[in-house]
């Protein structure tokens, strides 16, 4: 009985055609566009690239040290006290650029090299930056109430 059985399946099959193929729950009639492309090696190479900006952004944060040398005791010189709550401030925002070029190249390639996170995974892992990154508070050059 179970020969009869795939016999008759067999015979189905044969009768409808080759069988459609259906990826991501995409129908297997209807319109499709075709215009979607994604090149993995493009999403590394863009990745790489951002990655690669946190080292001038780290060379800019030494030069940024190294103007700072010879400073001193800022106690009694209001210029003085000025320029280090100024460095202060750049130098935190300058680290989280650096960091944040880190971290966003490093979505971008891992992107490229899986592609296998949905596009909602994908921008949810953006938003954790955006907040991890919010860009910080003026710090230097506002006066102060006395």
């Amino acid at each position: 009985m179970a020969w009869d059985e795939w016999e008759q399946i067999k015979a189905d099959v044969a009768a409808n055609g080759p069988a459609s193929m259906q990826l991501n729950q995409a129908p297997s009639e209807g319109r499709t566009s075709g215009d979607l492309k994604s090149n993995r090696k493009t999403w590394v190479r863009v990745g790489e690239g951002v990655t690669g900006l946190k080292g001038g952004v780290g060379k800019a944060l030494t030069k940024l040290a190294d103007g700072q040398t010879g400073l001193g005791d800022t106690t009694g010189s209001v210029s003085a006290a000025a320029q280090k709550e100024l460095y202060d401030s750049w130098k935190k925002y300058v680290s989280d650029v650096r960091g944040r070029c880190e971290a966003l190249g490093g979505l971008l390639q891992k992107a490229g090299h899986d592609l296998s996170k949905t596009d909602e995974e994908a921008l949810a892992d953006l938003e954790k930056l955006q907040v991890k990154y919010e860009d910080t508070k003026p710090v230097g050059g506002q006066s102060k109430e006395k």
